[in-house]
């Protein structure tokens, strides 16, 4: 990859009693267990990453902020944080605010809101979350869309109508890949469309998981064709979504698994620059 830095856009670090009550599904026995900074060292220089995001864990609450960006402060590999926050919330300004003068601070490059969980496939067409939405353009962050394939739509509307922001796709929109040909039919479309809005981004990311156990290469492969197609290998990111990702895989596996579905062509774009430029990161610090 020519010496490029390689960067993960897409990762995790827990605590379960700190308020991660998603966890207790009894289906994630095998991920419900402190995930740490020092941990996190151990597989970036094991699978020869250089440099990650660090992404809010679903405890969702904004106390999480500030030991994440402290973690981000803390360690050179970790070179931007997107926190969690309430895009519908009317004091969402005043809380990103709070967020810059926490330690860290400056590491702070996007908000995401679990809109995954929200049971409305059009919230994102609701306006106190486009309001909000407007509000993290404002603040020059990223806003990554953790959503399902039937909230595709609503996310393209919101794109379109929200220019200004710099929106990021994680995990394709969780097409269900473990459906073969029916969960690419179902997904293709409104992927599409996101896809059509120059100001959104996607991360190759929680793929392994979304196929299963027993995943394949040949399974990921048409997923990450059509992205690469519609997106193009300027705006796709590699996310390893670890430690999610070891319901299936290892992290080194995700990242193999990647060069080996990915034409070569994409991969300095895919592994690096994309996510240096959508999230704005320093990655030499």
């Amino acid at each position: 990859m020519g010496g490029r830095v390689i960067v993960d856009a897409h990762h995790h670090l827990w605590r379960p009693e700190r308020g991660y009550t998603w966890l207790n599904d009894p289906a994630l026995a095998g991920i419900r267990r402190a995930f740490t900074p020092d941990e996190l060292r151990v597989e970036l220089a094991g699978a020869k990453v250089d440099r990650t995001v660090l992404v809010e864990g679903g405890r969702c609450h904004v106390d999480e902020a500030a030991e994440f960006l402290g973690y981000a402060a803390d360690t050179a590999e970790i070179v931007g944080v997107v926190a969690w926050a309430d895009v519908a919330d009317p004091e969402l300004a005043a809380t990103i605010a709070g967020f810059r003068r926490l330690r860290g601070g400056e590491l702070l490059v996007g908000i995401r809101s679990q809109v995954q969980g929200e049971a409305d496939p059009a919230y994102l067409d609701r306006a106190d979350v486009r309001r909000g939405l407007a509000t993290v353009a404002a603040a020059g962050l990223a806003f990554d869309l953790v959503i399902r394939v039937d909230q595709l739509s609503a996310a393209a509307r919101a794109a379109a109508a929200v220019p200004e922001l710099r929106l990021v796709l994680d995990h394709l929109g969780k097409p269900r890949i473990d459906e073969g040909t029916a969960g690419l039919r179902d997904w293709r479309g409104p992927f599409t469309d996101l896809a059509g809005n120059a100001n959104v981004t996607c991360k190759l990311s929680g793929m392994v998981t979304e196929a299963g156990p027993g995943w394949t290469h040949e399974q990921l492969r048409p997923f990450v064709d059509v992205a690469v197609t519609e997106f193009g290998a300027g705006r796709l990111m590699f996310g390893s979504d670890w430690p999610v990702c070891l319901l299936a895989a290892s992290y080194g596996d995700v990242r193999i698994a990647l060069e080996q579905v990915l034409p070569p062509p994409a991969w300095d774009e895919v592994f690096g620059g994309t996510a240096a430029r959508t999230y704005g990161l320093a990655v030499d610090r």
